[in-house]
């Protein structure tokens, strides 16, 4: 199999001729987008630290405020296939520069929002300009480097964007219990400004020699095709379960709900309770880096790797959440985070099964298609949780539960499609393998 490299190589193997440079030209092009990243997830994440002073600010529920980050997530997860079809035809450096107007406007709004509507209205175009962001990274890091160096490229992308969560956990939660609402959100908001001048600047789509193929079709015929053609891989297919099934925990426990969960189902103080969510980044940090180098030199282990992330959430879960105590212990709540810290690194695996089922040109495409996977299971789990709470006088166990269902969901679909893309990378290696073979020097 081609594992998580395209291009029908190995790990190990020589990049092929033509291949991106990488290198510290590379390296640093790559950075800027990575920074653009970074503030976005900032952003997109600020509300996980603001949840219940947003319930005060705007006297709503539990359902409403989860509608929030639903209505963020369903911006954002509406947005991958379009995204996806615009950087393969305007570049990244468009959809990027694009994507920091719409995501700084939104943080912008939110500060001075003076209402719950006006509110939603901003997460929503902040959403619509975060959805533009990790796409066009993942696409300029195969622009920019060997294919062989995808899995760790991309897992670094997911660290650094980690990295913006740590951030948001960190220091926005002091600045917003320091200087108040407006100050914090609006203040935050420079840091879009300063990411933009740095991609006019310095942002290049591609190396000097490497540019794309032109794109010959354009209009409903192309993107019908874009997507008919990326969606009839079941790398593709498969790499958007992966991401439905591994992401989706840790996202809605620090994008909403953790808080909420350890300060009042678990009785900690919100001080230790941000560590608690600190700890969940900082474990993303350091498996990302792990999973990275495994992927890269053992493409066989993408799935067991998910599919052992998925049955260690879950069971750490259960244990939670029917611990027969009033509360978990300190212990039990340090370990779930610290394996819910896994469920980041193991959805960038998703990325490693679309990339090599598709040819550069469907880059964008297909990996806007598998990245719809974890955020529409985000989305589906924060308003599942918000409604049950409501109906349940905050009973966190009920709410919790669904967890469960998605990921019995999820892994249904990886089972059964994993032979079927195991087979087809098969024949995709052999292909490139026998072309290269026979090509005349």
């Amino acid at each position: 199999m081609s594992g998580a490299n395209g291009g029908g190589t190995l790990p190990g193997d020589p990049p092929p001729e033509g291949a991106p440079p990488g290198g510290r030209r590379a390296l640093a092009v790559w950075g800027i987008g990575v920074a653009v990243y970074f503030v976005a997830v900032i952003f997109r994440t600020s509300l996980g630290v603001a949840g219940l002073d947003a319930a005060d600010r705007f006297d709503v529920n539990a359902s409403a405020l989860s509608t929030f980050s639903i209505l963020q997530l369903l911006v954002y997860a509406g947005m991958q296939i379009p995204v996806g079809l615009l950087v393969d035809r305007l570049g990244t450096k468009r959809v990027l520069g694009i994507g920091v107007v719409l995501f700084t406007a939104g943080q912008l709004g939110f500060a001075f929002s003076p209402s719950y509507g006006m509110a939603l209205a901003s997460r929503a175009l902040l959403g619509c300009g975060d959805a533009m962001t990790f796409i066009s990274v993942l696409r300029l890091g195969t622009r920019w480097f060997p294919a062989r160096r995808g899995p760790l490229v991309a897992q670094m992308a997911g660290l650094v964007g980690m990295a913006g969560n740590l951030v948001s956990t960190l220091v926005l939660a002091r600045l917003l219990h320091g200087i108040g609402w407006t100050a914090a959100f609006a203040g935050s908001a420079l840091a879009g400004v300063v990411v933009f001048v740095l991609l006019v600047v310095f942002l290049k789509d591609h190396p000097e020699g490497h540019e794309p193929e032109p794109v010959t079709h354009q209009g409903a015929t192309y993107v019908r095709r874009q997507i008919a053609l990326s969606w009839r891989e079941p790398g593709t297919r498969l790499g958007l379960w992966v991401h439905f099934t591994t992401q989706f925990p840790a996202m809605v426990f620090l994008l909403l709900w953790g808080m909420p969960f350890l300060v009042e189902a678990q009785g900690l103080s919100r001080a230790v309770a941000g560590e608690l969510l600190t700890l969940v980044v900082l474990s993303n940090m350091a498996v990302g880096l792990v999973y990275g180098q495994i992927v890269a030199r053992h493409h066989g282990a993408r799935l067991p790797l998910a599919l052992g992330t998925v049955g260690a959430t879950a069971l750490l879960w259960a244990v939670t959440l029917a611990y027969p105590a009033p509360a978990a212990p300190m212990w039990l709540l340090v370990v779930l985070c610290a394996v819910l810290g896994a469920c980041g690194p193991a959805s960038m695996i998703g990325f490693d099964f679309a990339r090599p089922a598709n040819p550069p040109e469907r880059q964008g495409t297909a990996s806007g298609i598998t990245n719809m996977g974890g955020f529409v299971a985000s989305m589906t789990t924060l308003f599942a949780i918000g409604v049950l709470l409501d109906a349940t006088d905050d009973d966190y166990a009920v709410a919790f539960s669904s967890v469960f269902v998605l990921q019995a969901v999820g892994v249904s679909q990886i089972l059964r499609l994993r032979r079927r893309a195991a087979r087809r990378e098969r024949e995709r290696l052999v292909a490139s393998r026998v072309t290269s073979v026979h090509v005349p020097v």
